[in-house]
Order: structure tokens, then sequence, then C-alpha cells
């Protein structure tokens, strides 16, 4: 891991992006990298280097062993204006088979058979650029805490009877890629802890509410986290960020457990905001259009909230944003192209 850059002296920016940038099988994310071509991934970098945050954690891009691909992409987010020297990456649930039926359908070895839904391992993975250094001796990985070991755990059963089995359930983990706790070095000396995570979207799954019940639990898990239920948490000057798959108000998923998570008095909401999504409102959705980060397929499930940024309650935040520009700005078709997802930031006191 190189060296770190020196950032802005005040505020410090922090962002997440659901890169969607996955490929159908291992090694083509890197191959389409080498080509130079491709438009999506282009895009992506563009937008990236113009927010540049000084920490941005990604979603939904593979990983390798060897961090080839995230090193490749960073490259090319550092030749469009903003150098990332410190990569970081661990390898998620995604695509880790089990040998198990894990989804209920009855055959195994499928992507829904993995520990989190993924045609390989690493698909759609998480990474972090950022110009601080990664306090490597403090990081720590939740990715293997089994789901029946979260308190309060909401395993879904049919009849109550376990879904898909009990032994399926003996070894599920509860990231469906992954949960992690990764402290930085900040300029005046003290840390700053990233709170990472992607949940699973609540939906495509039957009665018994799987994927639903497992979102609930994903998002859940960091509050049981900050009370301690997995050793010591962080205390002080924490972000919590990444993809929860839920919106607050509207469309699938068990909405209590973002609002709650919203609601929590140890976080602090500065609601991020974007002009496109206003413009792209949803007659029939309840929430505010300009705090939508998703550009999905209308009328259902429609523009919703599901990426966040949540500084700890000590933090300053000086301002925030979902870049969503509207269409006559001069990014407006690279934000589209990179994903259907929107990069959400928040500038942050370091006094």
């Amino acid at each position: 891991m190189a060296a770190s850059l020196p950032i802005r002296a005040d505020p410090l920016r922090v962002a997440t992006f659901n890169t969607e940038l996955g490929r159908d099988g291992p090694g083509l994310l890197l191959r389409d990298i080498a080509r130079g071509d491709d438009p999506q991934i282009a895009a992506a970098a563009q937008v990236i280097a113009h927010i540049d945050a000084d920490i941005i954690l990604l979603q939904g891009i593979d990983y390798d062993l060897d961090a080839l691909a995230l090193n490749a992409f960073a490259d090319i987010v550092a030749r469009a204006g903003a150098p990332y020297p410190v990569r970081f990456a661990l390898r998620p649930n995604r695509g880790i088979q089990t040998g198990l039926d894990m989804d209920g359908d009855g055959l195994t070895g499928g992507p829904g058979d993995a520990q989190g839904f993924g045609d390989f391992s690493g698909a759609g993975g998480m990474a972090i650029l950022s110009r601080l250094p990664v306090q490597m001796n403090g990081v720590k990985d939740y990715s293997d805490v089994l789901w029946r070991d979260l308190p309060d755990a909401l395993l879904p059963t049919i009849d109550g009877t376990a879904f898909p089995s009990a032994e399926a359930q003996a070894l599920q983990r509860l990231s469906s890629s992954g949960h992690w706790v990764v402290p930085f070095t900040l300029p005046d000396g003290q840390s700053l802890t990233i709170l990472a995570f992607h949940a699973a979207p609540p939906v495509f799954d039957g009665p018994e509410d799987r994927n639903g019940r497992r979102n609930h639990d994903e998002i859940k898990f960091w509050q049981h986290y900050l009370e301690g239920a997995f050793g010591l948490p962080a205390t002080a000057r924490f972000v919590l960020m990444g993809d929860a798959n839920l919106d607050p108000l509207d469309s699938d998923g068990r909405h209590i457990a973002m609002r709650g998570l919203l609601n929590d008095p140890r976080f602090q909401d500065p609601q991020p905001a974007g002009a496109g999504g206003r413009m792209l409102a949803n007659a029939d959705h309840a929430g505010d259009p300009a705090l939508d980060t998703a550009d999905w397929d209308d009328p259902d499930p429609g523009n919703l909230r599901v990426d966040y940024v949540l500084p700890s309650s000590d933090w300053t935040v000086f301002d925030a944003g979902v870049f969503w520009p509207l269409p006559s700005h001069a990014l407006a078709q690279s934000v589209a192209t990179a994903s259907r997802h929107r990069i959400v930031w928040v500038d942050l006191s370091l006094d």
C-alpha cells in the first residue's frame, strides 16, 4: 500500500459509490480496464475524479486476490485527475460457494447458494480508495459473522421450520458482501473509522422473506456493533457508509431498519441532495426525491434513497450532496453511463 498524499486541510470529504462495475466472470473487469475502451469504466472514473473525495468507498467492483482490477481502475481515476495511492479491499462473501442449497430452489452450486449472491468468488465486492493511510492493525472484518449469531436475528422460516434448512442456517453468514471497520490516520494524528457495508436487496425471494430479513439484519448489525455485541466498537469520529439497498420510506423492504439507523442519536443524517433526483420525482413515493441516490426503472421500484454516508454525532458537517446533476451539466451523461447509483458525499470538519 503506497504512502498517502496530502489532503485538503479542511474539510475532509468522504463518499460512497456503487459503481456496478461487476462483470460476468473472474478477470473480465481487468480485461475491460486493460482494453481502455469501456465507456462505463471511463465514466465511473470521471465522476469519481470530479467528486475528489479524500476517502471513497466503492461497491459493486469485482475483487481479486492481488487487487489487479482495483489498482488498474485506480490508475484510470488518477489519470482523470484524482490520485488515490491507498487502495484497500477484502474478500467479499459474494460468490463464496457453500456446497448447500442456500436459496431453497432445490439445487446447489448456483449464485444464490453462495454466502452472498454471486456467479464467482469476489463478484461485485467492495473497495476503498483513499489519500489517508489505513491503520492495518486496527482493521476488523465482520464478514464471517454467522447470521444466527446476530442478536435478535430475523432468520427465515416456513411453517415454523428453518428456511431453507437448519443445516444451511448453521453456516449462513450475515454479510451478503461484507461489514468492515477500517480506521484511517488523520493529518492531526487522530483516527477516522469507516464502517463499510453493502447489504442484500430485500427482494427476489418468496414468502419466507429471506432477503428482506437479511437486509434488515445487515443494517441492524451496526447498532449491535456500536452497543458492543462484537467486541470494542468505535466510539468517536466514525462514519457509516455504503449501499443499504433500502429506502427509509418507499418500495420493498423492512423500512424500520433504515429509519432506526437514521434516527439513532449516535449518527447524524446530513440528508445529501441532488438536483437531478428532484427533477425525476416519483409521484407515488413518500420520500423527498432530492435525497434519492439510485435511478431505477419507473414506476417500480422507481428512484430510491439507498446509498448513505452517516457521520457520527461528534463531527461537524460542512456540506453534503448526491452527485445527480441536471441534464444540462457537462457530466450528466457520464453520471448516467457510470452506474444506476449516484455518488453520495459529505464534507466533515477536522476540528
